[in-house]
């Protein structure tokens, strides 16, 4: 019961930041989804309904990815690996949409991260 109402929770939130937050083709959507045990980061373009790059904890071009979990240490790895794979498609700019997490640990590790390896949000 408890954990449910967590779930619509988290979910409200969600809904209520994707109101706001809208990626275009100039300045894709950075949307960020933790697991228990991974952690997804995608470029969307909304408007055409594309992903335009995506990385992972499971991705293979992150070297020791075995090593990686769903933490904050985890987090800054990836971060800058979406960067890199972010700049590869040509992406400069984006929106954070933080997938109704609050902006501290993980998230903000992640979007540090992003930041220092050259990405702007």
């Amino acid at each position: 019961m408890r954990t449910e109402k967590k779930k619509q929770l988290r979910q409200v939130r969600r809904w209520r930041i994707r109101k706001k937050v809208a990626g275009t083709s100039a300045r894709p959507r950075m949307s960020v989804c933790f697991t228990g045990k991974n952690i997804y980061v995608q470029f969307i373009d909304d408007d055409a309904g594309r992903t335009l790059a995506a990385t992972s904890t499971l991705d293979k071009s992150i070297p020791d990815r075995e090593k990686l979990k769903a933490n904050a240490t985890s987090a800054k790895r990836v971060g800058q690996a979406a960067a890199e794979a972010a700049k590869s498609k040509g992406i400069q700019a984006v929106v954070f949409d933080r997938g109704g997490a609050r902006y501290h640990g993980k998230v903000k590790a992640l979007a540090d991260a992003a930041r220092e390896a050259g990405l702007k949000f």
